[in-house]
């Protein structure tokens, strides 16, 4: 076993191991350390363990000392150079006509060493911007490429699901992401879906990929020849996250039906011929392949069947004693003359059989309407022609909707008592 102290030099970069040589660093704590370019400063993100050997790239190096207020300030003056050297590299780079795009610059500790970080398409002859930048800030100067992942990295920002992008946050090594992850996992290929800001299938890809793998084991796949409680059929879905599966039965012209993949005996695997002499076995033996869990699932998560929805609204309005405004009532109000303030809306209805003999005591209270002796007295006169109606300025046409105009010119129907 080695004892170790875990350093990052940058926010979301990746972890170093070195070597406390004697000294208790706390996590969150700044620490100056011996590198291969030299001393850096950093934070220590893991206090003092353990490890295996075998973790551990010999020699390990030591921690040199706890950070110092003399160091937390020569660490703010070099990030202050550091924008200025971006704003100068970036004109020079203008002058010489280069095609890169400058991501990031870093001071080293001691400032003897001034990195740029640039991506571009292809390779880039930059030696005659190293030796402007080297007259310049009179240090050691080094260009490298990197791809759009580390740029993201470095930049950061929120991905599409409203995060902080894992690059940046907590991944310390790009893991290798495909195409097929997205096939095992059922989701879209379109790019714009699957893809980060960077322009790469995101990472987030690898994260579940191990649970897919071992759910499609346990899983038949598409188009394979089943048995299932209700007969034998063929997959036409499969749900990996679910573990559910939709069978078409050959007997049967209904929709497909779920069934857990416990559920199902899998007689051809994928897609092929049905089996030459393949005869279904008797209903009860594939009645023994029903499960309790399975049912209750097809029955909407409850055990006694799916819902009745007019037995649920039933008991709702028998429980809270209101009634939604019905025709019958809509018309009521309109011949009472009563608009919506005509009854309390949180007064409480009598029960549906004591409105009904209301409503008819109220029709036979209510003196019933005389036909005018006018219209059935004068018979149905003949229509008049247009340019006739037209001349009397004192003749107002009646509506009439356009279904009860009749061919004959019969005049309007009295009124019934």
């Amino acid at each position: 076993m080695t004892e170790i102290v875990s350093v990052r030099f940058r926010p979301g970069g990746k972890q170093y191991y070195f070597d406390p040589a004697g000294l208790t660093v706390a996590e969150g704590q700044s620490v100056i350390v011996e590198t291969g370019k030299g001393l850096e400063y950093g934070t220590c993100v893991r206090r003092n363990a353990l490890v295996e050997d075998s973790a551990v790239v010999q020699p390990l190096r030591p921690v040199v000392r706890l950070a110092t207020e003399k160091d937390e300030r020569q660490v703010r003056e070099n990030r202050g150079r550091e924008k200025e050297a971006l704003r100068t590299c970036q004109q020079l780079v203008e002058r010489h006509g280069l095609d890169m795009k400058l991501v990031q610059v870093e001071y080293s500790f001691d400032g003897n060493k001034i990195l740029f970080f640039f991506t571009s398409d292809g390779r880039v002859d930059f030696r005659a911007l190293v030796k402007d930048l080297a007259g310049i800030f009179r240090a050691r100067i080094e260009l490298r490429q990197i791809g759009v992942r580390d740029e993201a990295r470095m930049l950061g920002g929120f991905g599409i699901c409203g995060k902080p992008f894992c690059c940046a946050q907590f991944l310390d090594e790009f893991q290798p992401v495909s195409i097929k992850m997205a096939k095992t996992q059922n989701l879209s290929l379109n790019p714009t879906k699957i893809s980060g800001t960077c322009g790469r299938l995101m990472c987030c890809l690898k994260y579940e990929q191990g649970a897919y793998e071992d759910a499609v084991k346990r899983c038949p796949k598409q188009e394979s020849f089943v048995e299932c409680p209700d007969g034998a059929g063929t997959v036409s879905s499969v749900n990996l996250l679910k573990e559910q599966v939709r069978v078409r039965l050959e007997d049967s012209t209904e929709q497909p039906k779920s069934y857990l993949t416990d559920e199902i005996r899998v007689v051809r695997s994928g897609k092929g011929r049905r089996p030459e002499g393949y005869e279904a076995p008797p209903k009860a033996e594939l009645e023994k392949l029903r499960t309790q869990e399975g049912e209750r699932i097809r029955n909407g998560g409850r055990p006694d069947g799916p819902a009745d929805l007019g037995q649920v609204l039933e008991r709702y309005l028998g429980e809270s004693g209101q009634k939604q405004p019905g025709d019958g009532q809509r018309q009521g109000n309109r011949r009472g003359g009563r608009g919506h303030g005509g009854q309390n809306r949180g007064q409480e209805q009598p029960p549906r059989q004591e409105r009904a003999s209301q409503r008819q005591q109220g029709q036979q209270a209510r003196p019933q309407r005389q036909p005018q002796p006018q219209r059935q007295a004068q018979p149905a006169a003949p229509a008049e022609p247009k340019a006739k109606q037209g001349q009397d300025p004192s003749h107002k046409r009646r509506y009439r909707p356009h279904h009860r105009h009749k061919s004959g010119g019969q005049g309007p129907k009295p009124p019934q008592p």
